[in-house]
């Protein structure tokens, strides 16, 4: 969901600007608060962005090094990430109106800035193509997963739809491809509880009252691979891939399940194989239907299909 943020300034280039509220405590220089609360930023960095001007104020003034910040205070900054990697990808509008911008999104492409990318993201790219300042994404999928992402461009509207997810109103389609299990009992649900697991980035099922919810079914399989579609219920973190894994069928090349691989630079030719394929929904504003479907494929479906011609 789109946080509150009241007074923030224009993005510039298409990035939003970061928030952060100084804490009680005593007055304190800028250029001192956030070389401390940022410390894995040079102090030297935060010198420089404070006398380009990519700190502001609730009122759009610029704050300087030497500026005197107090507890409560709320101030804006514009993230910078030095020598960003490009990404090799392109996203593509599958359909648009006054309100609502549905995306196709390229598998490595984040949704939103995060660690080393802030302009190499969806958010921020459509931004900059649209010329858009007020777009907002109403979900998320993962930077390794490719398909479907639906934005909002009116605040005005913007909850109608997040209600939408709030409520499991929206009817998800995903597909998969992994390992061939014909010994399991086809079609299943997979109905468990996922928590954060023994790494920050891995999830994991656990004991206690099932928060997690999909249905999955075979749709083709060949030379023990399968297509697999996967609708969840629920939007648990990773609980796709954690539902999968859990089966003994962890998604073809994923890097998290079931052993986190090294973190290296991304491997292009080895995209996850997952696919947020459709979404369906009632238009809360026209209480019209809307389906939209994904024009990307797996990478593995070519293999599957060179087996014996099934796709």
């Amino acid at each position: 969901m789109t946080r509150y943020r009241p007074h923030a300034p224009p993005p510039r280039e298409g990035l939003q600007a970061s928030c952060v509220v100084l804490p009680a405590g005593p007055a304190v220089a800028a250029l001192d608060f956030f070389s401390s609360r940022f410390a894995f930023i040079a102090r030297a960095d935060w010198q420089a962005r404070l006398a380009a001007g990519d700190v502001v104020d609730m009122a759009g003034a610029t704050v300087r090094a030497e500026t005197l910040l107090h507890g409560g205070q709320r101030l804006y900054y514009f993230r910078r990430v030095e020598q960003e990697p490009v990404l090799p990808v392109q996203e593509r509008i599958v359909w648009q109106d006054e309100h609502l911008v549905v995306v196709d999104k390229p598998h490595f492409l984040p949704v939103i800035p995060s660690g080393k990318y802030v302009r190499e993201t969806l958010l921020v790219r459509l931004g900059q193509s649209l010329g858009c300042s007020t777009l907002a994404p109403v979900h998320r999928i993962d930077r390794d997963t490719a398909g479907l992402v639906l934005f909002t461009r009116n605040p005005a509207s913007r909850n109608a739809y997040h209600q939408l997810f709030r409520e499991h109103r929206v009817h998800k389609t995903y597909h998969a491809v992994a390992r061939w299990n014909p010994a399991l009992a086809w079609p299943l649900t997979r109905h468990t509880r996922i928590a954060e697991g023994s790494h920050f980035m891995q999830q994991a099922e656990v004991q206690g009252e099932p928060n997690a919810l999909t249905t999955i079914r075979p749709l083709r399989h060949a030379g023990g691979l399968a297509l697999y579609e996967l609708q969840p219920v629920s939007g648990q973190r990773h609980q796709l891939r954690v539902h999968m894994n859990a089966l003994g069928l962890p998604i073809l090349n994923d890097g998290i399940y079931p052993t986190l691989a090294p973190e290296a630079e991304p491997d292009f030719a080895r995209p996850l194989q997952l696919l947020a394929k459709a979404l369906a929904f009632t238009d809360p504003l026209s209480g019209q239907p809307r389906h939209f479907e994904s024009q990307l494929q797996l990478q593995a479906l070519d293999a599957l299909q060179t087996v014996n011609g099934l796709l």
